[in-house]
């Protein structure tokens, strides 16, 4: 009887298949998102921007949309086809970032930039939600794990390919090439563009699992499938939220236009006092005489939109799903774990991007594909190392006290510093390559413990929002605001990089205090999670 159990509970080997599909999916996913690294000085070149608008370029103008988008595509994974979904997601990302290379000025760019983040924003949803029904529950952690490993994988070829691109694309085209007119950077982004689109064809035939099938838990069909995903719409994406404001009440409308009036002046006094410059695409406002005011950058414009539009969704999940919001935004122990890890991801964020930029800033003697073979290899095996090694650790000290994940993610936030400082102050190449590795690792060890403590946090039922909500975090927080400060403090200082990226050190002192509070708290939010979600009406 037990063999027949086993035989029974093999997993079919057309599920291992697709798994692999999805990988290389994800590697793909991490490649058109991260090569912008080794392309960035290129860029800056030929258009005529600075480091403040290629840090707005890889953060703000692919994490809003990227944050955003990904709460209604997620509820739509959970309604629609996900291998539909999942194609058309991945054929709009790769279309931009191959439109990317035919880009002439920096507005074009942007654009190409923001399709890239609602694109990708289908990827992890409907991957996460496919792998959970092409593998049964023993084997789950193992299949997403080997899917999330397309992330180093990725983000680490990505800068290689880069190099290698761009150097004999250069190399063959001095001037660039005769047909198209294309120079290295921008074949770059074709040839990484392109290949998406034949894999989206290969994505297209795979057969989608029955949902919840291999649990017992068969879920029909959603007759409705839209309706879900256009409600969401209207909880989080600016515009549709007005409408969804209005359907709750005028005091909730009232509201909600204050809230978004006051984001727009706060982004507009940031525009004046920064004077950052570094924005593409700019908003006049004009007052009641006519008399038009400083434009708002889209670096604070596209911020002020992204910080709204979660306050409109944190408010419609106040009235739709009590309980949740108590346990997730009403939680003080959740909000400093997640925003804690946000100033990890901060400085995380910026190191890794920058690394390319300022390596070759410094190292003249080194050509672009030695650097990115070097950096993206390194960088990529140190974070999959730290994201591993920190994942046994956290899990090894919860057993000692119930706040050890939190003291993981205090020493993410705290170890790297001082090699992030030696790594963008030495004048040596070698030194250089090994500390990438080192802050790499080192960074990514928070990951896991705060992934794990955010879930720890909640219902099982809340998972899937607070997993929304610990991701709007590290966007939002993270991607959105540390490059581009870093880039910003570079602008200002002639395009010194070390100080930009050294500058993102002030933010620790923040981080520390969140992620201390955090662990004086979690021991008893994660020991009376029924008790609080009982007391706000829980059945």
């Amino acid at each position: 009887m037990g063999q027949q159990d086993a035989a029974s509970d093999r997993v079919p080997a057309y599920s291992w298949y697709a798994l692999g599909v999805l990988v290389l999916v994800y590697v793909l996913n991490f490649i058109d998102r991260q090569i912008l690294s080794i392309l960035a000085n290129d860029i800056k070149r030929d258009l005529g921007v600075d480091d403040a608008y290629l840090g707005f370029l890889y953060g703000t103008a692919f994490a809003i949309f990227y944050a955003l988008f990904g709460i209604p595509l997620g509820r739509l994974a959970d309604s629609w086809k996900r291998v539909r979904l999942m194609t058309l997601g991945l054929t709009l990302w790769s279309g931009m970032t191959a439109l990317s290379g035919f880009a002439r000025d920096a507005t074009t760019l942007s654009v190409a930039r923001i399709g890239v983040g609602v694109g990708e924003a289908t990827a992890s949803p409907s991957a996460y939600s496919l792998i959970s029904d092409w593998f049964p529950a023993r084997l789950r952690a193992t299949a997403l794990a080997i899917y999330s490993s397309g992330l180093y994988i990725g983000g680490g070829v990505s800068l290689a390919i880069g190099g290698f691109v761009v150097d004999g694309w250069n190399r063959a085209f001095p001037e660039g090439d005769p047909v198209l007119g294309l120079v290295g950077w921008q074949a770059a982004f074709v040839a990484v563009g392109l290949p998406g689109l034949l894999l989206a064809i290969w994505v297209a035939t795979l057969r989608e699992p029955m949902r919840g099938a291999i649990d017992g838990l068969t879920t029909p069909e959603d007759p409705h499938p839209f309706r879900g995903f256009v409600q969401e719409l209207y909880t989080i994406i600016p515009g549709f939220t007005f409408f969804g404001a209005a359907a709750r009440g005028w005091r909730s409308l009232l509201l909600n236009i204050v809230v978004f009036v006051g984001a727009i002046l706060v982004a507009h006094l940031l525009t004046i006092t920064l004077r950052s410059g570094a924005g593409a695409i700019t908003v006049m406002l004009g007052d009641a005489s006519g008399v038009a005011l400083p434009p708002i950058t889209d670096q604070w414009l596209l911020l002020a939109i992204g910080y709204y539009a979660v306050f409109c969704w944190a408010s419609a999940l106040r009235l739709r799903d009590y309980p949740t919001f108590a346990l997730t935004w009403g939680s003080p122990a959740f909000l400093c774990t997640i925003l804690g890890y946000g100033t990890v991801a901060f400085m995380a964020y910026s190191a890794s991007y920058w690394g390319a930029p300022y390596a070759e800033r410094s190292f003249l003697d080194v050509s672009k594909s030695e650097l990115g073979f070097l950096l993206g290899g390194g960088g990529a095996v140190g974070g999959f190392l730290g994201v591993i090694l920190g994942g046994r650790l956290a899990d090894a000290l919860l057993e000692r006290t119930a706040a050890g994940r939190v003291w993981v993610i205090v020493f993410g936030l705290l170890s790297p510093i001082p090699f992030a400082v030696m790594q963008y102050t030495t004048g040596n190449w070698t030194l250089f390559v090994g500390l990438n590795i080192v802050v790499s690792a080192l960074a990514a060890s928070a990951l896991g413990a705060a992934a794990a403590t955010s879930q720890s946090l909640v219902l099982p039922r809340m998972r899937g929002t607070a997993t929304a909500t610990f991701f709007l975090a590290t966007t939002l927080v993270g991607l959105a605001l540390g490059p581009y400060l870093a880039g910003y403090v570079s602008a200002r200082n002639a395009g010194d990089l070390s100080a930009g990226v050294i500058a993102t050190l002030w933010i620790t002192p923040i981080g520390l205090g969140l992620l201390l509070t955090a662990a004086k708290l979690v021991p008893n939010a994660a020991a009376t999670i029924a008790e609080r979600a009982k007391a706000a009406g829980e059945p």
